[in-house]
């Protein structure tokens, strides 16, 4: 949803939560993971102890949480795409998904995340909540009913393994690079990712 389609109340938490995302980040960016408590994220953040266990269950969740950010950014723009081919819808969204301000925390929570098990738990748990919400979608458009399970389940599970490949090829190329030249080589991967599968990884 558009900031214009939220309620005050809705955008107060939105804020709040973004914050205390922010916070999280910030301390692993400056401290490293494991060198820093909640309440150290809630004071950066200006919030109290309990405001963020309201949101979060610890401080490896609000760090992955761009991630589940930016996979039901995307998969809202993908609803609003019913009628074409699923892999035109993909490429369509990732070049809408232009927004560093939408693409850097998720790809800093990724970097944060290697070699850190509780964290990168989260964010297999986002990519394997987006690939069950890709299935829903995938059933609901056009000529679905044409489809078998596991054509349908494969093409899921595939999207997400693009986009994993993704992000892992950029972090090899890039490492700790969040620069906006980074950040677009991350859109071109993640791009081209997609396009290798809609063309059947023709060699």
């Amino acid at each position: 949803m558009t900031p214009e389609t939220l309620s005050r109340r809705e955008q107060n938490k939105a804020a709040t939560r973004e914050s205390i995302v922010a916070a999280a980040l910030g301390l692993a960016r400056e401290r490293g993971l494991g060198a820093f408590t909640v309440e150290d994220i809630a004071e950066s953040a200006g919030v109290s102890r309990r405001t963020f266990f309201n949101y979060f269950t610890s401080p490896e969740e609000a760090i992955a949480a761009p991630t589940f950010g930016f996979l039901d950014r995307a998969l809202e723009r993908l609803g609003d795409r019913p009628d074409e081919p699923l892999l035109d819808s993909a490429l369509t969204v990732i070049y809408g998904l232009a927004d560093n301000d939408l693409i850097a925390p998720m790809a800093e929570s990724f970097l944060v995340a290697h070699g850190h098990e509780p964290v990168a738990r989260f964010q297999l748990q986002a990519f394997e909540e987006c690939r069950e919400k890709i299935v829903a979608a995938i059933r609901g458009r056009g000529g679905a009913d044409s489809l078998d399970g596991l054509y349908v389940h494969a093409l899921a599970a595939c999207v997400i393994s693009c986009g994993k490949s993704a992000l892992e090829v950029w972090m090899a190329e890039r490492g700790g690079d969040l620069a906006p030249s980074s950040l677009a080589r991350l859109r071109e991967l993640l791009t081209a990712s997609i396009t290798h599968l809609k063309s059947g990884f023709a060699v």
